[in-house]
């Protein structure tokens, strides 16, 4: 037997693939919940770049949450929250023939997210008076009770959907 057939081949580890850190939202929790929600509610609220600012705003928010709704967490209000005001359908314009008509469509998952984060947002900013955290639990509470500005908007949509279903054919 010669020396080369009992030296075993070592083999190479294999490497694995890259794999991000994050699922769902596509952005890291936050620190605080370990929630990628909260982190992309603090996302949306933030102006100007000040991320601290905008995240001592939700936190507080989230504070405020608890102390009025005990049976459950902050987190899990914001959540039912966002599904309540998420909407079902929307109406687009479509143009046909020289005339313009409002087509109620189905909304994409990702749209329905990205709407109801913006009717919050837009719902709190709206408001006067009182701080901005108290504003925002104030919307947060009202879309979990399914009232309130951004509850509102959404059944806007869905009434114009209704109204303009003669033109679903041209979806």
């Amino acid at each position: 037997m010669s020396q080369i057939e009992n030296t075993e081949v070592e083999e190479a580890p294999e490497v694995e693939e890259h794999k991000p850190t994050y699922v769902g939202l596509g952005i890291h929790p936050d620190p605080k919940y370990n929630n990628e929600v909260v982190a992309k509610m603090i996302n949306i609220i933030m102006l100007d770049g000040r991320k601290y600012a905008a995240a001592k705003i939700m936190y507080s928010a989230l504070d405020i949450i608890a102390e009025k709704i005990t049976d459950k967490t902050p987190v899990e209000v914001l959540e039912q929250a966002l599904e309540n005001v998420r909407p079902l359908v929307e109406v687009r314009s479509k143009r046909v023939g020289g005339a313009t008509y409002q087509v109620p469509m189905e909304v994409a998952e990702r749209r329905k997210n990205v709407l109801a984060f913006r009717w919050i947002k837009d719902a709190f900013r709206k408001k006067k008076g009182r701080g901005s955290a108290q504003r925002l639990a104030n919307e947060i509470i009202d879309a979990y009770n399914k009232v309130g500005s951004a509850m509102t908007t959404r059944e806007n949509i869905h009434k114009m959907a209704e109204a303009n279903k003669a033109f679903a054919y041209y979806a």
